[in-house]
């Protein structure tokens, strides 16, 4: 049977506002990889498939659909929450058509004849639902919350450097004058610098140094952790467990599990904990999180679409900050801050924990950004990345903005 492959999102995708303002579910990255590219290698498709799915109307033309067409016999849906493993790939090979898996209240994949999938993915078709829970009694990894991101960081590293088949290559003599300890837990891709002096301390998980990385002198690298494709640790950095710097970030100060997503930066001194970055976004010299109350309480968020306050149970949480977002030299930002797209922070208080996209920010004054000039200051970053600012990724933002209440 030939199949196509397509995610689909669903009630669950608000809860990872405001990083999927920007992108689908399957675009959230956790360990090395995202979403998507785990489903690739768990599938062991082709580096060239095109893996994708229907995209909520503003994030059309940015990102791909994939072509489904009478060469394919079904499609297999995937819902990308659910993160791959061995497991849980028997079981959707074991689907036969119209027949879905089901985890508690979720569906994460079902199979559906081609010249019905477009029917379903609209408004759905009867499934003979297949319950995980009785199949494996091990469970599988659901993600429903976007703090869970930050929280299965370590392990996914982990666990992408067994599903990608990365090959631990550290030896101190091909880097002189570095500190490995226990080199058979690191992974060093192609073209990497290490410098005299960086420290890469694996004893407790592995560390991923990927292709073109360069790790500086003097810097402080602690397993698990993945420095991707591209990205710079300054001089006397500190990255500590279970931390993600994805492709082309520039990271230094203190950075303990926290996860960019490309194309960010953080490369002053200043501490970051327990958060996610997404996209484009840059951190003042000396901005720090707070990621634990003062009296140890569980930490509350704002939720994004109803404004409520939610007790999420945790005790650890940072900053959420989605893409294009910026912050001032010695920001503060309090514990459980979710701030949206392309906003800039800058002053000498905290400012609310909850910031809309494309807001102007001073203490706890906030105005409105004006979109030209938010665009203008976008197109520039992306230019000194040799990235273009096309006119879907535009639109893109031109309805987020209108759609944002201030």
């Amino acid at each position: 049977m030939k199949l196509q492959y397509s995610f689909f999102e669903d009630h669950y995708m608000e809860n990872f506002h405001p990083l999927t303002l920007t992108r689908p579910v399957y675009d959230l990255r956790v360990g090395i990889l995202t979403l998507a590219e785990k489903w690739k290698y768990a599938l062991d498709l082709p580096d060239d498939s095109e893996l994708g799915g229907p995209l909520r109307q503003h994030l059309s033309g940015v990102f791909k659909i994939p072509t489904v067409n009478k060469e394919h016999d079904a499609v297999l849906w995937i819902n990308p929450r659910f993160i791959p493993n061995v497991h849980l790939i028997e079981q959707i090979k074991q689907l036969e058509i119209s027949q879905g898996l089901v985890c508690d209240d979720s569906l994460i994949a079902a199979l559906i004849p081609v010249d019905e999938h477009k029917i379903w993915s609209k408004s759905g078709i009867d499934l003979k639902a297949i319950n995980t829970s009785e199949i494996n009694p091990k469970g599988n990894t659901i993600v429903k919350n976007i703090w869970e991101l930050f929280q299965l960081n370590g392990n996914e590293i982990k666990n992408d450097l067994i599903l990608s088949k990365k090959i631990a290559y550290g030896e101190e003599k091909i880097f002189p004058n570095t500190l490995f300890v226990k080199p058979e837990n690191i992974y060093i891709d192609e073209g990497a610098v290490i410098e005299p002096g960086a420290m890469l301390v694996a004893d407790k998980g592995p560390i991923y140094i990927g292709k073109n990385a360069h790790v500086m002198a003097n810097s402080v690298v602690r397993g698990p952790s993945a420095i991707c494709e591209k990205s710079v640790v300054k001089m006397g950095a500190k990255i500590y467990e279970d931390t993600t710097i994805g492709p082309v970030c520039k990271v230094g100060g203190e950075i303990s599990n926290v996860i960019f997503h490309s194309y960010s930066n953080k490369a002053h001194d200043g501490y970051a904990g327990n958060s996610v970055f997404g996209q484009w976004v840059n951190i003042g010299a000396d901005t720090n999180t707070s990621n634990l109350k003062n009296n140890y309480s569980t930490v509350k968020v704002t939720e994004w679409r109803s404004g409520k306050m939610v007790d999420t149970g945790q005790q650890f949480i940072g900053t959420i900050m989605g893409d294009h977002s910026k912050t001032g030299i010695n920001s503060m930002l309090n514990t459980g801050t979710l701030c949206g797209v392309c906003c800039n922070l800058f002053s000498d208080g905290y400012p609310p924990k909850y910031i809309p996209s494309f807001s102007w920010v001073s203490g706890h004054d906030i105005v409105p950004y004006h979109f030209e000039k938010a665009i203008e200051a976008m197109e520039k970053m992306m230019e000194r990345r040799s990235i273009e600012l096309t006119p879907a990724y535009k639109k893109m933002m031109k309805a987020l903005f209108d759609s944002t209440s201030f």
